[in-house]
């Protein structure tokens, strides 16, 4: 039986190299949908949660997970051996930036060591990984074309994944998948992959075009909350309040997208993406204003939070060196575990310099990494009231609006959680 066959039989065995925010979910999609599938991780934890049917992400619902795990469906590896059985393999690794805020493709690069060492005709390789426009092309290919005939011993394809964790509305399943091949018969193998875990499937005519897709995905939200940051501290100058402006302008039907001001961009995608795009473009001798404007606008709300902390302590005669801090979140975004990149992350770091005592609280996160050092999570029950100042800085679902509200004494709201609601005894104030 021909690997097209196999696939369209739902007897081709698929590895998902990466079983993360990204992984995970779709190796789980393509498992329900009848591929048999295996993670393959260097994550010890992953791989043995994985093998005993449990989940290690809100996102995937141990009751989806379990029956696939004991049905034999999907199961994980540590072992890059697996890849020898491979028929189909996604690669959905990290692509981080390095100490410089380049690209970082190391974990590309070993993940297609990894495959080259396994690998055998015939083959569908299909990176998912966000990278910068010419990855697939100069980068994957012709690794992967060394001893095999593109198109017909080894099949090659970019699909980027669009995982929104924490998004309860859209999953790997309904949300339309991008594909590009190297080849058209690349693009048809990939294309008969995902067919049938993925609702609709968006071919274009080139692997650039599908990598430069996702990177126009998370620059247009970089840029635009990177304006509506700018406007916000615009706002408070002008002394007006920028959510109302925001939710005045959303009222006009056409021509205007809202987007809410915070305290920073965090997560894989929309605080990186955007930067591989900008390194590109400095390669090819063009311009990236808007993009690298946005992202001087957006690190620098971390500090900006920071220093409204001062301030308003300052107001009430309290110096910041003497002040004890809560921090309300520490996840990117709400009600998820990720703290990749998180704003509050650097807010957290900023106040240690500066401030007596700072704490968080994160139902979400019971431990984040600080420089080498474990900080663990206030119990969620924690009264507001002993603290100086609490900075709401992630708006979960669990925070006790009301009770904030009435225990504490100030707060900086830096996402408009507690818009709407009866002040308490607290004095809120916005970025």
């Amino acid at each position: 039986m021909n690997l097209t066959a196999k696939i369209r039989a739902k007897e081709a065995h698929v590895v998902v190299m990466g079983v993360g925010w990204a992984g995970l979910p779709l190796a789980v999609s393509l498992a329900e949908a009848g591929h048999r599938v295996t993670g393959l991780d260097p994550d010890v934890r992953k791989v043995a949660l994985l093998g005993a049917g449990e989940s290690y992400l809100s996102d995937v619902s141990p009751l989806r997970l379990g029956p696939l795990v004991d049905r034999g469906t999907l199961r994980a590896t540590q072992d890059p051996k697996v890849l020898e059985t491979a028929d189909a393999v996604l690669v959905c690794v990290p692509t981080p930036l390095n100490k410089t805020r380049d690209p970082d493709l190391s974990y590309i690069v070993e993940a297609l060591e990894q495959i080259a060492a396994h690998q055998h005709a015939p083959m569908l390789v299909v990176l998912e990984s966000t990278t910068y426009p010419g990855t697939t092309r100069d980068v994957v290919v012709p690794r992967l074309t060394k001893n095999y005939e593109l198109g017909k011993e080894i099949f090659v394809a970019f699909s980027p994944e669009r995982v929104d964790p924490g998004n309860r509305e859209y999953s790997v399943r309904n949300t339309p998948k991008v594909i590009a091949g190297a080849s058209s018969a690349c693009l048809q193998m990939a294309m008969d992959l995902y067919s049938g875990a993925i609702d609709s499937l968006v071919p274009v005519s080139s692997t650039d075009a599908a990598e430069l897709t996702k990177l126009l995905e998370n620059t247009f939200r970089a840029v635009n909350i990177g304006l509506v940051n700018e406007i916000a501290l615009m706002s408070r100058h002008l002394g007006v309040d920028v959510r109302e402006v925001i939710a005045a302008a959303a009222s006009k039907p056409f021509g205007f997208m809202p987007f809410q001001p915070g305290p920073g961009l965090g997560g894989q995608c929309v605080p990186v993406g955007p930067l591989y795009l900008s390194w590109k473009a400095r390669s090819l001798k063009c311009d990236a204003r808007f993009i690298e404007l946005a992202d001087t606008v957006n690190r620098a709300m971390p500090a900006h939070v920071v220093s409204r902390a001062s301030d308003i302590l300052g107001a009430h005669g309290k110096a910041l060196s003497d002040a004890r801090v809560l921090i309300y979140g520490v996840a990117y975004k709400r009600d998820v575990a990720d703290v990749r990149e998180s704003p509050g992350i650097d807010v957290l770091l900023g106040l240690e310099a500066r401030a007596k005592e700072v704490a968080f609280l994160d139902p979400h996160v019971p431990v984040v990494e600080l420089e080498g050092r474990a900080l663990s999570s206030l119990p969620p029950r924690s009264s507001f009231a002993p603290w100086d100042l609490v900075i709401v800085t992630t708006d979960h679902s669990a925070l006790d609006r009301e009770r904030l509200l009435r225990e504490a004494s100030r707060v900086l709201d830096t996402r408009g959680a507690l818009r709407g609601l009866a002040q308490g005894s607290a004095e809120v104030y916005d970025l």
